[in-house]
């Protein structure tokens, strides 16, 4: 059971009717009782309005039920209070590190150093966010004046002037279970990239474009990733609000400098994250800009294939069918590779992965753990180890006693962690699914058929996906999730 987390060092001076408050919330905290323990964290703050205790126990609780705004606004509030005090930057690096924007969080781990160099938990989790990030690090580049490496994306009046590289330390062992995704890939893309002399004796074309489609959170960026450590290859990670510009022309040639750029350094990937939002469907009411977007993109995929090089072009896609059919047929994004939820093996090997470098009780129970989470993506896995390390290392710094993480610990934050797919199957299933509606005119029922967004060509491209849908919609199947998630999270 964790502790209530460490006061700021400059402590206020708080009434006593406040501080009782303060108390009782404390407990709330210990017992997971997150929610609760926020409105009395509140009323604190009512009676006291410098309570900056409060204000940082109840931004670290934000953090723990991922309300990310309102705890960068409690830990923004301790800042302005104790400035000089490390506690704040350290847990806006926690905020910002569970929404992956490990760079940012990586700074506000420097900023707590600067602040206190003896303060332990921030080294801890800066030097393991370091080992986390070797899996996707800025390639080098070119030398300043300084002699420092300077790699960044480079735009000038909203053109990109210069892609930044990345290369990948990541390797097909960082990432657990997808054995038949991983088969795929391996035949399609890394024979290519890593034996294309093999491939040219028989014959075949060394470019490739790919799209990776399935539910979120199930590992689409980290196989991407992946492929790059396997190969060695450098990689582009082509960002959607870098490439779109509101001026007319600029996304067209954003577009065309980012792929002439991986042409000139191929082998390469680029990768595009929500490859839908970029290559939308064209249709009569679409902006002219966006059509145009479009239609720059197809005339830079046409010849992928045909590069003696090698230029692959992966997408990757939560809904697929909002994307153009023109990008979808051979030569262009012609493989399709899902990527569903992890099984109760992927989801046990996800465990073990993603605990590796924790200090565990010898009870912990991985299969009672992958029972407990399923239905859950890998990224809910990771959030689910990340914040149990989290608050056993709270409950360290505020006592001085260091222990190993417990299955408790797991289980506690399961029970308050929903899985981020229930609610994906239930929002897309209108998308994919036919329904059939009655309908009433002039006193008479009748029957018609709702189709989804998919024709019939997709259904049979996305075979996997629509099926999987469907079984999870599914009330046979919804009640057998809820049933096994209670009984591994109470019982066994």
């Amino acid at each position: 059971m964790a502790s209530q987390p460490k006061q700021p060092k400059k402590v206020n001076d708080p009434p006593p009717s406040a501080k009782e408050i303060y108390d009782q919330a404390g407990k709330l905290f210990e017992e997971n009782k997150f929610e609760e323990g926020i409105e009395l964290y509140s009323q604190a703050i009512a009676e006291y309005e410098e309570y900056s205790s409060a204000y940082f126990n109840r931004a670290l609780s934000y953090a723990l039920i991922s309300d990310y705004e309102k705890a960068t606004k409690d830990a923004e509030k301790v800042m302005a209070l104790e400035p000089d005090a490390p506690d704040a930057p350290y847990v806006m690096g926690v905020i910002l590190e569970y929404q992956h924007k490990n760079e940012d969080a990586l700074e506000w781990y420097h900023k707590a150093l600067k602040n206190d160099p003896k303060y332990a938990q921030a080294k801890t989790r800066m030097e393991a966010l370091k080992e986390k990030m070797k899996g996707a690090v800025a390639g080098p580049t070119k030398l300043t004046s300084e002699g420092k490496e300077e790699n960044k994306t480079e735009t000038a009046d909203g053109q990109i002037k210069k892609v930044k590289w990345f290369s990948s330390n990541m390797t097909f062992k960082d990432v657990a279970g997808m054995e038949k995704a991983k088969e795929m890939i391996h035949d399609n893309i890394i024979l290519a990239l890593t034996k294309p002399e093999l491939l040219r004796a028989y014959g075949k074309k060394l470019g490739l474009g790919a799209i990776f489609y399935g539910p979120p959170g199930c590992g689409k960026t980290y196989l991407v990733r992946a492929i790059a450590g396997e190969t060695g290859s450098k990689f582009i990670i082509a960002n959607i609000n870098e490439i779109v510009d509101m001026y007319a022309g600029n996304t067209e040639k954003n577009m065309h400098a980012i792929f002439q750029q991986a042409r000139d350094n191929a082998p390469c990937i680029i990768f595009f994250d929500e490859v839908d939002a970029l290559g939308t469907k064209r249709e009569g009411e679409q902006q002219s800009n966006m059509r145009m977007a479009v239609n720059q993109f197809l005339q830079e995929l046409d010849g992928i294939e045909k590069n003696p090089e090698g230029l692959f072009v992966i997408g990757a896609t939560n809904q697929p069918w909002d994307m153009d059919p023109a990008l979808k047929r051979p030569g262009r994004f012609g493989e399709a590779i899902y990527l569903p939820a992890p099984n109760y093996k992927e989801r046990k090997a996800a465990l073990k992965y993603n605990t590796k470098q924790m200090p565990l009780d010898r009870f912990v129970s991985f299969g009672r753990l992958a029972r407990a989470s399923m239905g859950f993506s890998q990224a809910d896995i990771a959030d689910i180890c990340d914040k149990a390390a989290l608050k056993v290392a709270v409950e360290a710094e505020k006592t001085g006693k260091n222990r190993k993480i417990n299955m408790n610990d797991f289980i506690n934050i399961m029970k308050k962690k929903s899985c981020s797919l229930d609610e994906w199957y239930a929002m897309v299933k209108k998308e994919v699914i036919s329904k059939t509606e009655t309908e009433v005119v002039d006193g008479k029922k009748t029957e018609r058929v709702k189709e989804g967004k998919l024709t019939p060509e997709e259904k049979a491209r996305y075979k996997p996906m629509v099926k999987d849908i469907k079984k999870n919609i599914g009330s046979f199947h919804v009640n057998i999730k809820k049933f096994m998630r209670f009984w591994a999270t109470y019982f066994f």
